[in-house]
């Protein structure tokens, strides 16, 4: 059965529709939807069930953990443990926005969504329907890309439904995204004043380096 396609305004989320949507996370549905880099796999990150179809669904290798979207940089400290003051530089000048964050994960999290790294990619997305989605749920949702393996990422649900659209049963519809590149990822998970660049996407080194250097 094809997926359906639930259509929400990209800026102002309609609030029974975002209910519709967290009633579904909350019975474990893996629903398409949109971020403001690419579309992406949500679900309730403390739903094992959950994670699991995800792995499956993209055929994704179970030692990569998933990131996480959140609503708000508060919501990092209740997700995560050790965040430092280089934490705090990036997250204040970069979110909303395309940068994905991996910090040391705080014991609320299962082991299974960290694929038993301990660690966890956190997130703010510059997208309502995301953050709407979060606050209503009162958790994370997962953030990994709607795509198979091998196949490009999808900036629009046309995409998702062509690639995935007989292997999840709901698809949000909020218009094509504002961004068709990746995120950064940078990785603080060292402690101190580590950091490294996992990859380089929206935001460049340079611009990382320079936000950290200050």
């Amino acid at each position: 059965m094809p997926a359906e396609i639930l259509r929400l305004h990209p800026d102002e989320p309609e609030p029974e529709l975002v209910d519709h949507v967290v009633s579904c996370l909350r019975s474990g549905t893996v629903i398409g939807m949109p971020t403001d880099t690419f579309y992406g796999l949500a679900v309730d990150p403390v739903n094992l069930h959950a994670v699991d179809q995800i792995y499956e669904i993209k055929t994704r290798a179970r030692h990569k953990p998933l990131s996480l979207l959140i609503a708000d940089m508060s919501q990092a400290y209740e997700l995560a443990r050790g965040i430092g003051h280089n934490f705090d530089k990036l997250a204040e000048r970069f979110w909303p926005g395309p940068l994905t964050i991996i910090v040391k994960a705080g014991s609320r999290l299962p082991l299974r969504v960290t694929a038993n790294t301990g660690n966890v990619a956190l997130r703010v997305p510059d997208a309502a329907i995301p953050r709407a989605v979060v606050s209503r749920l009162g958790l994370p949702i997962t953030a990994t890309s709607a795509n198979l393996r091998g196949l490009p990422e999808c900036t629009h649900a046309a995409c998702v439904r062509e690639q995935l659209g007989g292997r999840i049963p709901l698809i949000v519809d909020g218009g094509p995204t504002p961004h068709s590149s990746a995120t950064t990822i940078v990785d603080l998970s060292g402690g101190e004043d580590s950091w490294m660049i996992l990859r380089e996407g929206a935001i460049s080194t340079h611009e990382i380096a320079l936000t950290l250097q200050r």
